[in-house]
């Protein structure tokens, strides 16, 4: 899959390469009304990694719905919206929005946006306010809802298993880190808000280290997101118990990463005599725990 905010609505990207070869298509973060997002810069470049603090900045539901649904829904790949409202009960109200819309196979439910000054990582920090957002969206929907966990907490399995218990189908493991980057000739943050939003190869371990824990906790599936490049990185995730992966920030260098860590998913496969995937989901894990 592509990540959430890393590869906007899709169109853009169907340019370059076959997008309908891959799992599935997450949008940007889609909230209740068009969002401007949060003042420039509001991206820095890290070792191994880059800090984002975008803001969730959006057209909005309504358009998404009048405007971007009926283009996916000529699509073969499967779009999967993200929905990142400020309140808990907002997450019902879009869900009941988007259900039965064409176009849209699934939901994924941003409680862990850190970068926004309400909702987000508040509610994800929270396994009952998680829960609540959960089920708020699944009352609602008869699609299946993904839940993105926040890696800025100490311990990420009372909120899957909160979420999971909540009606979640699936859980997305991780969403950006928190860190901050110092002009030392200004003497002021990098990005004006102080704290940003950590991508890319430096949070690789973390997001494997979630993906390993929620996978032992949760019998349902679960999605790895983090530092993601190549198709070795994406069989770490698949033995560390994800059943799918996200690339996200490797598409800012190359627009065609998600479709080149599938293709080396496949060689990895074929060269270690492979033939399923389900074969290796998992196999890290101590026995018995897959």
């Amino acid at each position: 899959m592509t990540a959430s905010g890393t590869f906007s609505w899709g169109f853009e990207f169907a340019e370059h390469f076959d997008i309908e070869a891959l799992g599935a298509i997450v949008t940007k973060g889609v909230t209740p009304r068009p969002r401007a997002g949060n003042p420039q810069p509001r991206t820095a470049e890290t070792p191994l990694g880059m800090l984002n603090s975008i803001g969730l900045q959006n057209v909005g539901i309504e358009r998404v719905i009048e405007e971007f649904a009926p283009r996916w829904a000529a699509w073969r790949v499967p779009v999967i919206v993200n929905l990142a409202p400020d309140r808990v009960e907002d997450f019902g109200t879009m869900a009941r929005m988007l259900d039965g819309v064409p176009g849209i196979a699934a939901l994924e439910l941003n409680i862990s946006c850190p970068n926004v000054d309400t909702g987000g990582m508040e509610i994800g920090q929270d396994p009952e306010a998680a829960a609540a957002a959960t089920r708020a969206a699944v009352r609602n929907t008869d699609l299946p809802v993904i839940v993105k966990l926040t890696p800025n907490v100490t311990d990420p399995v009372p909120v899957a298993k909160a979420c999971e218990e909540a009606g979640a189908a699936a859980i997305c493991a991780i969403n950006t880190v928190l860190g901050v980057a110092i002009d030392i000739e200004r003497r002021r943050p990098v990005i004006p808000r102080g704290r940003a939003g950590l991508s890319g190869p430096a949070i690789k371990p973390i997001a494997l280290r979630f993906v390993w824990d929620v996978a032992q906790a949760v019998r349902i599936p679960v999605i790895g997101c983090g530092g993601i490049r190549t198709g070795e990185d994406a069989v770490e995730f698949l033995m560390a118990g994800a059943s799918a992966v996200q690339v996200g920030t490797a598409t800012f260098a190359n627009p065609r990463a998600p479709l080149d860590v599938l293709e080396g998913l496949k060689r990895w496969m074929e060269s270690h005599g492979v033939q399923d995937v389900r074969e290796i989901i998992g196999a890290a894990l101590p026995k018995g725990e897959a």
